[in-house]
């Protein structure tokens, strides 16, 4: 008796610290994967190993900062130079990645302090995102579920990417935005709720305007609780003045130089008058709070077309694509961006993975509503559920709502596996409990489980030629490949359009263009120049000063120039034909690259 006693007391002094010391736990599994993954990915790191040309561009807006350019300055001057292009994006991003530079830059030097930072900041909104998911799930499902919530977080595949050690971009800020979003939509105080809402979302307009489709999913769904149920009325008064106060304050304190006109692709006066509007209109309907629920709706869908119709009106520029571009970029290149096309557009194994979870995730919540109904907790769950499917359909629009997908998809991912693993470990027959637990862990964890069949099983595998693609775009962006470019006199280099950030991260050297819509004119100037005539190429190039070519043969954006243009300068650079105009200069036994000077 003694023993069972004793054994009791240790689960209940076990349940209780799940239950008092949450947060202090979860900070600390944060601690240990944080330091997993970056001794995992110590070679990435140690070689700054930037894979997405967002991280370089990233590294670069922090490296022009702490040199001396103006905070409200976004333009990067080696890309296009000398007169350089505008950044959309704001500084907010950049303060981790600075702050962490200059701590560590007296104790290990100005180079390692640098690829330090980069490993370490992608790990920073990991915690905060632990923290407002596992809120989430011990509100709707029980206290003692977050751990669950954590290990499924660590089985979403997508959403991890962002927050790998050297993804310095602002993406794992603005889905740890989002896990506060969620949290906030089911908290029980509803003034603390509305203002988590309202804030998380007014900090993820000014890191960019990605998370604006949930932000009005969000905005919807608390109006339509307020609908309801006048109760609610606290809430949305709350989020309204947190939403609109603090768009306005991230405009003042982080809107560059050039977001003070009325553009479309950030947080400029366009959506900060939006932003404004609809927390004004939402505190007076808050305010007015009538008894009647057809008044309230009416009230509700009024406000709504005052801020479509005004938006309509004020600013008709912005009724398209947010980039502004012109027909012939969004033709060449908006359009040919993979992760901006829909999830179906996607090959299978591409897909699946990002899909699956996301699925079960709606299922899940759709259940645990449904069982919910009439409780506390059933205008909570229908809040989520309304919040995840509305992620899930978004993949239907593009596949980079994939990472946001997932992450959403875990609360009801966890009150699935809650419900269904006490019922087949209730089961009188063995095989049920075995089989039934095993069937539950591979739908919960479907996401990872669907990734690591499409490795190991022959399903959908890229063909030979694509796996060379791949080599190549992998191998000509490290550091081992561009170093030796430092061997050169600094110069601008004209090369692809993807290639150009990585070139100003790692060289001394400016190149042309970059894969970012404001500086559409040069992509454009990049694009006629590899697909015209040798001629055309040349002339283009001294436009920009440019008196260095560098390409990457079998590298994805050369294969767009050969397709498009068979007999083009760049398909005659790959078929080895020379021009006197162009001198080859050596590069390194084995490099990928290959480099001319322009004459």
């Amino acid at each position: 008796m003694m023993v069972e006693g004793s054994t009791l007391h240790g689960r209940s002094r076990f349940t209780r610290a799940l239950e008092r010391d949450w947060v202090s736990l979860t900070l600390l599994a944060w601690l240990g994967v944080a330091v997993y993954f970056v001794a995992q990915r110590w070679t990435g790191i140690h070689f700054l190993q930037l894979g997405d040309t967002d991280d370089n561009m990233r590294l670069m807006q922090v490296r022009a900062w702490l040199g001396g350019q103006d905070w409200y300055d976004l333009r990067q001057y080696r890309l296009n130079p000398p007169g350089g292009y505008d950044m959309h994006w704001s500084r907010i991003v950049d303060l981790p990645i600075a702050g962490l530079i200059l701590l560590l830059r007296p104790f290990v030097g100005a180079r390692e302090a640098e690829m330090l930072a980069c490993g370490i900041a992608p790990l920073l909104p990991l915690a905060i995102t632990f923290l407002g998911i596992g809120a989430t799930v011990r509100r709707l499902v029980s206290p003692y579920a977050w751990p669950l919530a954590i290990l499924l977080l660590l089985c979403c595949t997508a959403t991890l990417l962002m927050y790998m050690p050297e993804r310095i971009d602002h993406h794992g800020w603005q889905l740890a935005m989002l896990s506060l979003t969620v949290a906030g939509l089911c908290d029980p105080k509803p003034l603390r709720g509305g203002a988590i809402v309202g804030l998380a979302g007014a900090v993820s307009l000014a890191i960019g305007l990605e998370m604006l489709p949930y932000a009005a999913i969000a905005g919807a769904i608390l109006t339509l609780r307020w609908v309801w149920d006048r109760a609610e009325a606290p809430r949305l008064t709350i989020y309204a003045l947190t939403l609109g106060a603090g768009s306005a304050l991230g405009y003042a304190l982080f809107a560059s130089y050039a977001n003070a006109v009325l553009r479309c692709d950030a947080l400029t006066p366009v959506w900060l008058s939006v932003m404004v509007m609809a927390g004004a209109l939402l505190f007076a309907l808050a305010w007015a709070n009538p008894q009647n629920r057809w008044v309230r709706l009416a009230l509700a869908v009024a406000a709504g077309a005052i801020i479509v119709i005004g938006f309509a009106l004020i600013f008709p520029q912005c009724l398209g694509r947010p980039e502004q571009a012109s027909p012939e970029l969004q033709k060449n290149w908006l359009n040919m961006i993979r992760e901006a096309r829909p999830i179906y557009a996607h090959p299978f194994r591409i897909a699946f993975p990002v899909a699956v979870l996301p699925v079960v995730g709606v299922l899940g919540a759709a259940v645990a509503t449904w069982r919910a109904r009439g409780t506390a907790l059933g205008l909570a769950w229908a809040t989520v559920l309304l919040f995840v499917t509305g992620a899930a359909l978004l993949l239907l629009w593009q596949v980079r709502a994939g990472p946001a997908a997932q992450m959403l998809a875990v609360p009801g991912a966890v009150a699935l596996g809650w419900m269904l693993v006490p019922y087949f470990q209730s089961s009188k027959s063995a095989l049920v409990r075995v089989f039934g637990t095993v069937a539950v862990i591979l739908l919960i964890g479907s996401g990872l489980f669907a990734g690591l069949a499409i490795r190991l099983l022959p399903i959908d595998r890229p063909d030979k030629r694509t796996q060379i693609v791949d080599r190549a775009s992998g191998n000509c962006p490290t550091m081992s490949a561009l170093r030796p470019l430092d061997r050169y006199p600094a110069q601008t280099i004209f090369s692809f359009v993807d290639l150009g950030p990585r070139i100003i991260t790692i060289t001394h050297h400016s190149a042309v263009a970059g894969p970012y819509h404001r500086n559409g004119n040069a992509i454009l100037d990049v694009q006629h120049a590899f697909s015209g005539t040798p001629e055309n190429f040349r002339m283009i190039a001294k436009r920009h000063g440019a008196t260095l070519l560098l390409v990457c043969p079998n590298m994805a954006e050369s294969t767009i120039y050969r397709a498009r243009a068979p007999g083009g300068f760049y398909d005659q650079l790959a078929h080895r034909k020379t021009f006197d105009w162009l001198e080859p200069l050596p590069m390194p036994k084995k490099s990928p690259l290959r480099l001319w000077q322009i004459k």
